[in-house]
């Protein structure tokens, strides 16, 4: 047997060891991304306004994203929650809230 036959077969070997690598890698993914798709929450998480939907019996999250039109008095008023300012060191200026803006609040139930 000759040196280049002993080569090719090394980087045969070489070649079918990587394949089989990739094969197992490619199949993990697939079972990964399966288990994630078949995965499913309890309610319904609304991406747009970062509030959870489904059978709350709350008007409002502890976490709560200002809509457009809100200001902490209705913001107040619709949670419940007179304590907003003073949950929330980062709002320097009552008067200074814009959409977007998440606070934390104390939600109180029975208050629509």
């Amino acid at each position: 047997m000759g040196s280049s036959q002993i080569s090719k077969s090394a980087t045969k070997a070489s070649a079918d060891a990587a394949s089989w690598v990739c094969a197992g890698v490619i199949l993990a993914l697939i079972l990964l991304s399966s288990v994630k798709e078949n995965y499913s929450l309890p309610y319904e998480y609304d991406h747009q306004s970062l509030k959870l939907k489904g059978n709350l019996n709350r008007p409002c999250d502890e976490i709560y994203v200002v809509g457009e039109g809100e200001t902490l008095h209705t913001i107040s008023d619709k949670c419940g929650d007179p304590f907003i300012v003073e949950q929330n060191p980062h709002i320097h200026d009552p008067d200074d809230v814009f959409p977007g803006l998440v606070i934390k609040i104390t939600p109180r139930p029975n208050n629509s």
